[in-house]
């Protein structure tokens, strides 16, 4: 009569440790490398990253300048060009740089500039005058009152024209809507770049308006 005799436990073959390696990694989290994993291309823009015009390029279309956008919340700088006759005066060419920012900010953003998350609060149609008699000599009067703007737009506005010739030399703004409305002189803030929708402009009042 044969005894059975009782079986042993046999250790892991060496061969069995590569698969069992493989599992508890795959277990806790952890990708294998043997196999290439493919996760597509890179996003060919990064919001609010563009890269600027050549300004060279540029000043041949006009007068280098920069105006604020709307991205991610924030105003953020773009290139832009306006155009300024030679020869013509301090005066005039305040109102002239002004309106030309104007008309830039109230533009559609390029669609590389959309792609990037760019737009404006800016409305076209609106222009801008110099001061009326009683006003200081600095002052910038807009057919449409400061207080009917939104705050993205008023924002967007005094923070690239106090970045421009149209800005005092305090880099300040007085700004109006058409006369005989009151002036105000308004600043650009840092918390006004990056909360233009709920961070208004701060502003005084300006006396002889």
């Amino acid at each position: 009569m044969t005894i059975a005799r009782p079986l042993r436990p046999r250790g892991v073959r060496p061969w069995l440790a590569v698969p069992l390696l493989a599992v508890l990694l795959a277990g806790c989290g952890i990708r294998s490398t043997q196999v290439p994993t493919d996760f597509g291309p890179a996003p060919s823009l990064v919001p609010c990253a563009l890269s600027g015009p050549d300004i060279s390029t540029q000043s041949s279309r006009g007068v280098p300048v920069q105006v604020f956008l709307l991205c991610s919340a924030q105003l953020v700088t773009v290139d832009r060009s306006v155009r300024i006759p030679d020869g013509t005066a301090e005066a005039a060419r305040r109102v002239l740089v002004a309106q030309g920012l104007l008309d830039e900010l109230a533009e559609t953003p390029s669609a590389t500039e959309r792609q990037g998350g760019y737009t404006t609060n800016v409305r076209g149609g609106m222009t801008v005058s110099g001061p009326s008699d009683k006003d200081p000599e600095d002052t910038l009067r807009l057919s449409t009152p400061p207080e009917n703007l939104t705050s993205a737009a008023l924002a967007q506005i005094i923070c690239t024209f106090s970045d421009s010739a149209a800005a005092r030399d305090d880099g300040s703004v007085i700004l109006g809507g058409p006369a005989p409305s009151p002036l105000r002189s308004y600043e650009c803030t840092p918390e006004v770049r990056s909360a233009p929708a709920t961070k208004s402009p701060p502003s005084t009042s300006v006396d002889g308006s």
